[in-house]
């Protein structure tokens, strides 16, 4: 958020993107060693393949659709929706809308990075 109003004036676009979970060859050895409950909750979690997690990345970068479009969060190639509901697995969270805090964030970046 803070980066896109920063760099908007530029030109530069800034946006957050939320692939999902996607099922690579990455998890091929993982199972093995996970409990019988969270075997479960992986084999009900809904995966995306590598192309549908890799749209929302590919829209931003290279759509006119949303040329111009900066400081905002992205998930399933749409901008997310705000929500409150602390069991949701999609959407954004009010606090991560917060200007100041944003700001906040990127002035104690700044500071770690020039440590």
């Amino acid at each position: 958020m803070e980066a896109g109003r920063r760099w908007a004036a530029e030109g530069i676009a800034a946006n957050a993107v939320m692939p999902g979970g996607i099922r690579t060859g990455l998890q091929r050895h993982q199972e093995e060693n996970l409990t019988p409950e969270i075997k479960a909750i992986f084999d009900t979690y809904p995966w995306k393949t590598v192309e549908q997690g890799a749209a929302t990345s590919v829209l931003l970068a290279a759509s006119p659709l949303v040329e111009g479009v900066t400081g905002r969060y992205f998930e399933d190639c749409n901008e997310a929706e705000p929500t409150t509901d602390p069991e949701a697995h999609e959407g954004i969270r009010p606090f991560a809308l917060d200007p100041t805090a944003a700001a906040r964030l990127w002035d104690i970046s700044l500071k770690m990075l020039t440590r």
